[in-house]
């Protein structure tokens, strides 16, 4: 009987071109980077707060400028994107991302820090719109599903590398030179952005049978969009409200510092294997069917966490993660078999501005619950709330094409 050979396993998947690895690549090492300096602040807050001599509500707003920027910005970067490609203006805002960190190395006091922090903001809004409509430019109809997924997931691997890189780097170093290097790296990656990035022609066609029966279905698509923002919306409000109470919650069952830490990681972890794993469900069983997964089972592990005891609350909450992040991947690959190829851009920037705004809202909101009536109440209102995205993504199934997700990819 003959050996399998590589040509074997090259027949089992859709071939892909030189131009759709190249973008696939290109927005996955942009995202790392990227979602990695938006974390890198979480590590850099203390260090600041002893430097300057900055009280709590000064780090707020360093933390605020640089995530309100992001937000802020995406849709007009999209919309440059359009008219100047995707290449030079993802590579400028990825090299004003690191020309961000390398002045915060430089400051010498808060207002200084404070512009530099609101340049990285500016320049981190180029990535997400610019980046994820490259991958749904390079991978048309349910490939765009595992695509997106998987450039998701690469964010997450920023999120975990760059600041364990920064937290070693600060034992070998002061504070500044390590910026300098880290911020640094973006001009690197900035200038292979610009050289490797694929020039696609802007769409004003649909490119698949999939988009274009999507395209003659608008009367039932002209509500699916905003549909779908809105279950992004309350999806990433779960999110940041767990969060926000868990080390509360984790602390009344007797956890230290270091065990919060410990619980933050399970998480966080849980999340990153969350979007991967979901993105390939998804691609087997749909979108919708996903969401509805992904999201009763986020709402039950945060009721059956309240009750247990620290130690079964730790084994759970890798679990919790992957239920809590794994919907943001089917949601965001969503987004461009429901609105025209041409849009996509647009759609994404506004999408990715929604659920950021939203994540940066909910924290405050959710606080004056639990100031109202105790975290414990709050967090189960949180479980509670995450349910209203399921009867909003049945309304959301009849605008994605048929069979969407139903196939291997």
């Amino acid at each position: 009987m003959r050996g399998l050979h590589w040509e074997d396993f090259r027949a089992l998947a859709p071939e892909i071109s030189g131009e759709q690895r190249r973008a696939a690549s290109i927005a996955a090492i942009a995202h790392a980077l990227h979602d990695g300096y938006t974390d890198l602040i979480y590590i850099m807050l203390p260090v600041w707060q002893a430097q300057f001599g900055l009280d709590y509500a000064a780090l707020g707003v360093l933390r605020g400028v640089f995530v309100g920027a992001m937000a802020s910005f995406q849709v007009p970067a999209g919309l440059i994107s359009e008219r100047l490609g995707a290449a030079i203006v993802l590579a400028v805002g990825t090299a004003l991302a690191g020309l961000g960190y390398c002045l915060a190395g430089a400051s010498t006091g808060f207002a200084m820090l404070l512009g530099a922090l609101l340049l990285g903001g500016v320049g981190a809004s180029t990535q997400h719109p610019i980046a994820s409509a490259l991958v749904a430019r390079a991978f048309a109809g349910p490939r765009s599903l595992k695509a997106l997924g998987t450039y998701n997931f690469a964010g997450d691997l920023g999120k975990m590398t760059l600041p364990a890189t920064l937290s070693l780097m600060l034992l070998v170093m002061t504070w500044r030179p390590a910026l300098a290097v880290l911020g640094s790296l973006a001009f690197v990656v900035a200038g292979a952005i610009f050289s490797f990035t694929p020039r696609f022609e802007r769409e004003t066609t649909p490119v698949s049978s999939a988009a274009a029966n999507v395209a003659l279905e608008r009367p039932r698509r002209s509500f699916a969009f905003p549909l779908l923002l809105l279950i992004g919306i309350v999806d990433s409000a779960t999110r940041m409200g767990f969060l926000l109470f868990l080390p509360f919650v984790l602390t009344q069952k007797g956890a230290s510092e270091q065990t919060i830490g410990l619980a933050l990681t399970l998480v966080f972890a849980g999340g990153a294997a969350g979007k991967l794993a979901c993105t390939f469900i998804g691609a087997r069983i749909g979108a919708i069917g996903t969401v509805w997964l992904t999201e009763s089972l986020t709402a039950a592990a945060i009721l059956a966490l309240l009750p247990l005891p620290l130690d079964a609350a730790l084994v759970l909450l890798p679990f919790v993660g992957i239920a809590l992040n794994g919907t943001s991947s089917v949601l965001y690959g969503s987004v461009p078999d429901l609105v025209a190829p041409g849009w996509r851009p647009r759609a994404l920037s506004l999408f990715y501005t929604g659920t950021i705004g939203s994540g940066a809202i909910a924290p405050t909101l959710y606080g004056l619950v639990g100031d109202a009536f105790g975290v414990w109440k709050a967090l189960a209102l949180i479980a509670v709330m995450v349910l209203v995205t399921l009867p909003l993504s049945a309304l959301l199934r009849p605008a994605l094409p048929r069979g969407y997700g139903s196939r291997t990819v």
